[in-house]
């Protein structure tokens, strides 16, 4: 069965916000949801259901039940608050848990769901492949969120034959963000002439510009038949010093912020760089914004739209 109608959770965030004007863009069927409005497009905020995906009922009673295809992007996302409040990832165990049976009781049999680079922890590697994430290197509530879930997704396609596809983002930066992740957060601290905080002077992370990592979303709708019931790295493939970024965004911005540095937060990877290789070859992946060129256009899309 051919792809039309495509359920988005977390339809109003950075990544639904951006997937979702893509999916519209390609003629797709789209229906959001999520318990926020999208303050971003419009568009997206009128398609978008309001529902609380932590309570079945909502769940059941609100979503329309003939979907061909679940992305689900909704998710507490911030590694440090998850350690600070870990209740936040009881939430989002509820709420993979009532999607994949809303899916399994309506017989949607595709399913895409965005994990983390954060399930590799801190194993004492840079570059992780796809099997290289093993649950005794969980760091934080919020990478159990992300492995557990993994293994509840690939049970259901074990037990109930749901076709599923599992993307691991890392870093994702970009239009649509106004929160306090790594680059939306350096370009107000530098706006506002304040300090930038970098955690740990040797962290070296994959940051991966918004429509790179769309894109490869995009590729796993358009090639799902064939990409199905695996694991792909979705990221740039190479690393960046965040001390490196933060110097860069001084001199773009033109400021001379003054950068402290402090000891790694609890539950945070250290070092990453995504094996993009499998991505490559089973997708045609290939991501085409260099954190150079990413910085510049988040630069020039905050001076457009908000506070610079």
């Amino acid at each position: 069965m051919s792809i039309k109608k495509i359920l988005v959770t977390g339809s109003s965030g950075t990544i639904g916000t951006r997937l979702c004007e893509k999916l519209i863009e390609k003629g797709f069927e789209v229906i959001g949801a999520d318990w926020v409005p999208n303050k971003w497009n419009k568009q997206i905020d009128k398609l978008t259901i309001n529902v609380d995906l932590r309570k079945q009922p909502d769940v059941f009673n609100k979503l329309p039940k003939d979907i061909d295809l679940v992305i689900h992007l909704a998710a507490n996302a911030r590694v440090y608050n998850l350690v600070m409040e870990p209740t936040l990832a009881r939430d989002n165990f509820e709420t993979l848990f009532n999607v994949l049976e809303f899916a399994r009781k309506n017989n949607i049999t595709k399913f895409i769901f965005s994990s983390s680079r954060e399930v590799y922890g801190n194993s004492g590697t840079t570059t992780h492949k796809e099997d290289e994430a093993y649950v005794q290197n969980c760091e934080s509530p919020y990478t159990a969120t992300k492995i557990g879930a993994e293994a509840l997704i690939h049970s259901y396609q074990q037990c109930y034959g749901i076709d599923i596809i599992i993307v691991r983002f890392s870093n994702v930066y970009g239009m649509y963000d106004d929160s306090d992740r790594l680059i939306p957060l350096f370009i107000q601290l530098c706006n506002e002439e304040r300090d930038l905080v970098v955690f740990g002077e040797e962290k070296f992370l994959d940051c991966t510009y918004i429509d790179d990592t769309v894109a490869g979303v995009m590729l796993c709708i358009e090639k799902f038949d064939k990409a199905k019931n695996e694991v792909y790295n979705i990221a740039y493939g190479q690393g960046s010093s965040i001390l490196r970024i933060a110097e860069l965004m001084r001199q773009l911005l033109g400021v001379n912020n003054k950068i402290i540095i402090k000891e790694n937060r609890i539950g945070e990877v250290v070092k990453y760089v995504a094996d993009i290789s499998k991505a490559r070859d089973k997708l045609g992946y290939e991501p085409q914004v260099p954190i150079n060129e990413g910085i510049k256009k988040s630069i020039k899309w905050y001076k457009d739209h908000l506070y610079l």
